[in-house]
């Protein structure tokens, strides 16, 4: 799920400030603490291979995220995919990969225990 800046719904709008917001944006039962993450990807960049060896050889981490600067394109379990460009909040459910279009940062919020047991198996691919 992604949802560029102007497509989410002003609630506030009064001289000096405007807050939007968006309702139903992923849901977090069921997890505990979440960590908050800032990565950088360069152009071409596409995790899919790191990921092998996971349930479904997959990230089953969701994140909430937004998109600073780039595009990133999101793999799904079923196929599809769904990019997210500057400026975007995205939404990634569990059963995911990402390749990144261009030079891109984002921040993503992710449940902490889960992401980071893929952050350690990553690491483990890449001999770190």
């Amino acid at each position: 799920m992604r949802i560029a800046k102007d497509d989410i719904p002003v609630r506030i709008d009064v001289p000096g400030a405007t807050a939007r917001q968006q309702s139903d944006f992923g849901d977090v039962s069921g997890y505990a603490k979440l960590g908050a993450e800032y990565f950088s990807f360069g152009a071409g960049t596409d995790i899919t291979e790191l990921l092998h060896g996971l349930e479904g050889d997959l990230c089953q981490s969701p994140h909430w995220g937004y998109v600073v600067d780039g595009a990133i394109t999101a793999l799904y379990s079923d196929g599809s995919t769904e990019t997210s460009k500057t400026g975007d909040l995205f939404y990634w459910p569990p059963g995911h990969s990402v390749r990144a279009e261009a030079d891109t940062d984002i921040v993503m919020f992710s449940p902490q225990q889960e992401h980071g047991a893929v952050i350690d198996h990553i690491r483990g691919k890449v001999g770190q």
